[in-house]
């Protein structure tokens, strides 16, 4: 039995069941299914929350960054910089976009080295997607400043960064577009899959709204090849009842990676991400909790023989998936982040209690060992 699982679908429900509940039957008794108000409306909370002039929902994260890409121009003989310590999409949509993925290394805060893009820049590089992961922010200023020397554009995976920001600004809003996912295990969670695009450059807004829809311009123009991409809107009504509970969930968050990171002081074996309040650049929001611990493996399969349900997530680092065809790219600290990282329970319904359990079993583990 999991007396702390990794993610709780049920209890967040429960909490908001009422309005939820509401807010479904609305839709569907109204017949309000494919790009209707409750779409709208999100797409306008989420630009205005982002500091974006235009929202545009897809239906999920992966299409956000592909359509992006093609809305800007992005296309075969082109290359664009990332990294590999990501989850795949990142990567994928660079090659479906017809263009090739450039990989290049992370620091120890995973977060993509900036210092490392101009040596990856060719005459080909038009692009550099940042990835802001687990709840935290690129620095920008820096990737902004070799982007703009440089000519390239910038298309920020926001996925895991709802709300995070840098010096002020959200994570989504530097770039050309943001991108984020509403998988339901996020920050804001849909009950399936949804994704958004923000820009503040009207033009990229209005082809992406045509290749998300067929590449109509209206119901009868077609103005290109497009795609079935929209955030559906029954999602997005759900999505709206979730919208207003984002910024106590942040909050929650905050004050659950406090409890961890006061928790696991003193234990050498583990390394703790930033404390809340440690960076007075960085707003993290904690979409995920990572560690990096020694004995990874060993203390997986303890804390699951415990109730307590983590992740190991990537074990084999992008780069080097046998059928992808990238392993020429030498990442050595994503390559030793892989072997050593595991995410623990972060989520706003988690208990004290529960926190308190999942670090006793921690210190449990390696004072034992």
């Amino acid at each position: 039995m999991k007396k702390v699982p990794f993610v709780n679908y049920p209890l967040q429900y429960k909490l908001l069941k009422k309005e939820t509940d509401r807010a479904i039957f609305n839709v569907l008794e109204k017949g309000n299914l494919i790009l209707r108000k409750d779409m709208e409306e999100f797409e306008e909370s989420m630009a205005g929350f982002i500091g974006a002039e235009y929202g545009i929902g897809v239906n999920s994260c992966t299409d956000a960054m592909m359509l992006s890409l093609m809305a800007s121009g992005i296309g075969k003989g082109d290359e664009v910089i990332t990294v590999s310590h990501t989850f795949f999409a990142t990567i994928e949509v660079i090659h479906h976009a017809g263009a090739k993925p450039v990989l290049i290394d992370v620091k120890e805060d995973f977060l993509m080295d900036e210092t490392e893009i101009e040596k990856a820049i060719t005459k080909r590089t038009k692009a550099i997607i940042p990835v802001h992961l687990n709840g935290r922010v690129c620095n920008m200023e820096k990737i902004m400043k070799i982007s703009r020397k440089h000519k390239l554009l910038v298309i920020e995976d926001a996925a895991q960064s709802l709300g995070a920001s840098f010096k002020g600004k959200r994570a989504g809003s530097f770039g050309l577009a943001g991108c984020y996912s509403f998988y339901p295990a996020k920050l804001l969670g849909a009950a399936g899959d949804g994704g958004l695009v923000v820009t503040s450059d009207k033009k990229i807004a209005e082809k992406l709204r045509m290749l998300r829809d067929h590449g109509r311009k209206t119901k009868t123009e077609i103005s290109c090849y497009g795609f079935t991409s929209r955030l559906d809107n029954l999602q997005a009504a759900i999505l709206n009842v979730r919208f207003k509970k984002v910024k106590a969930w942040i909050s929650r968050r905050r004050e659950i990676a406090g409890i961890y990171e006061k928790g696991l002081k003193g234990v050498p074996e583990l390394k703790t991400p930033p404390a809340p309040e440690s960076n007075k650049d960085n707003f993290d929001v904690f979409q995920n909790y990572v560690l990096k611990a020694e004995k990874r493996d060993s203390l997986y399969g303890f804390l699951k023989d415990k109730g307590i349900e983590t992740l190991i997530k990537d074990p084999i680092p992008n780069h080097l998936q046998k059928g992808l065809g990238l392993s020429a790219f030498k990442l050595p600290i994503t390559e030793r982040l892989a072997k050593e990282v595991i995410s623990l329970p972060m989520y706003p319904e988690l208990s004290n209690q529960q926190i308190s359990y999942v670090v006793s079993c921690l210190r449990d583990f390696y004072k034992k060992k």
